[in-house]
């Protein structure tokens, strides 16, 4: 009798597949970390990028490709550039908060309110359906492009523009509304 892993059936190929993707990760992990250290700046983040670019492969259906160390290995420079853009992101937030209250003068209100703004936005987003909120963080944090959101989340860019406008709408309209629990 054979091993549960390895009995014929509907799952053996799929189990075949997986062990097959895990051997192949696991050979091309420390090129992947190393790839991905050289363009994010530190071992321990590509430590974690690799990792979770695992779980998502491992998630997922597998995938059939010519070559799956290759691929893994352009996977893990895409993941590398998402990261950079993500930082990039907030960086810039960050930055244009840090030089924000100097332009008020520094008044303490003015980071008062930029902070009650922005929870105010942060609980508009999570009153969104998720694939909306989904669409708008891979815009506007991501920077991902109406046709390139459209194509990964198999939708009309169309859509796109439609889940965009709802989330933009929810954005203004909270920062219309007196903030919860304050005296207008």
């Amino acid at each position: 009798m054979n091993p549960p892993d390895l009995q014929e059936g509907p799952d053996s190929e799929s189990r075949h597949g997986r062990a097959h993707f895990l051997q192949v990760f696991l050979s091309q992990r420390l090129q992947m970390e190393a790839l991905v250290s050289r363009r994010v700046g530190c071992r321990a983040t590509a430590a974690d990028l690799v990792q979770d670019l695992f779980v998502r492969f491992w998630r997922r259906p597998l995938v059939q490709v010519e070559e799956l160390g290759t691929y893994l290995l352009r996977c893990a420079g895409n993941i590398a550039i998402d990261h950079l853009r993500s930082e990039g992101s907030r960086g810039r937030i960050n930055q244009q908060w840090q030089t924000e209250p100097d332009s008020h003068g520094g008044e303490p209100q003015a980071a008062l309110e930029a902070g009650n703004d922005l929870r105010q936005v942060e609980a508009a987003l999570r009153t969104l359906p998720e694939r909306t909120r989904h669409i708008f963080l891979l815009n506007r944090i991501h920077g991902r492009t109406y046709a390139d959101i459209a194509k990964v989340m198999g939708v009309s860019q169309s859509a796109v523009e439609k889940h965009m406008m709802r989330a933009l709408e929810a954005c203004k309209a909270s920062l219309r509304e007196p903030p919860t629990g304050t005296a207008p």
